[in-house]
């Protein structure tokens, strides 16, 4: 999908939001890969948070209508948050927010995150918890892909797109700033907790090129080398809890 007609879209969208909710609309926002120019056409999704004053099953009923074109071109539904809550869910939802704010476009209205204030407090348990998570879950995915290369290719790097994004907390629990571009996230972690970024390097090659590895072997031993220096991050971020 070209950016023209993504672009067309989403200035659509927000034509029909406004329509739609009046002077209830605060902000429009676009976050995530789209807003940080690390967009890959049809593996990366176009993510909203819809900001409104107040929200009722009748603002969210109403919403059905914009966003049927919307999710006919393959996109996902926004998430919708008050003003208010934006502000009283960053302890909540530090990783979110913290993308979100450095990764964003404000499509309509005011910036929602201008005044919104975030803490490390939660940060660490709320890394752990999601890295933890999404390593059973690349475990339970890896045992139907181990015997096709593509599926396998898909898995390690739809998944490293998702560690990507939990990888900026673990450079924000360091003091480090967290590039935006998931590549850069990702070779900042390596250097400062000294990983083998071989099988990072390999994984992105095959996500933006499409030069997938020679065999299913050559896959699965990739893989294995990934999954231990996932292990080693979570390993330095549960050893963190001992300081906090």
């Amino acid at each position: 999908m070209s950016k023209t007609i993504v672009q067309d879209a989403l200035n659509h969208l927000v034509g029909d939001l406004r329509a739609t909710h009046g002077e209830n609309l605060a902000s429009v926002v676009l976050y995530g890969s789209a807003a940080a120019g690390d967009h890959i056409e049809l593996r990366s999704d176009y993510n909203l948070l819809i900001a409104l004053h107040r929200i009722t099953p009748e603002d969210l009923r109403l919403a059905q209508a914009p966003m049927r074109e919307w999710q006919r071109l393959g996109h996902p539904l926004p998430v919708y948050f008050t003003v208010e809550e934006l502000s009283d869910a960053a302890d909540v939802f530090p990783i979110e927010f913290y993308q979100m704010e450095n990764a964003r476009i404000v499509l309509y209205g005011d910036d929602p995150f201008a005044f919104v204030k975030l803490s490390d407090v939660n940060l660490r348990h709320q890394a752990e918890y999601e890295l933890r998570s999404k390593l059973i879950q690349l475990r339970r995915l890896y045992i139907p892909a181990s015997v096709s290369l593509e599926k396998l290719c898909d898995l390690m790097s739809d998944s490293l797109a998702s560690f990507a994004a939990l990888f900026r907390a673990v450079l924000i629990l360091h003091g480090r700033e967290a590039p935006v571009a998931k590549p850069d996230c990702v070779r900042a972690t390596v250097q400062l907790l000294k990983l083998d970024h071989e099988p990072f390097d390999r994984i992105f090659e095959f996500r933006a090129s499409g030069n997938l590895p020679a065999t299913e072997k050559e896959a699965n031993e990739i893989f294995g080398a990934y999954m231990d220096q996932v292990e080693r991050v979570i390993e330095v971020v549960d050893e963190m809890d001992n300081r906090t």
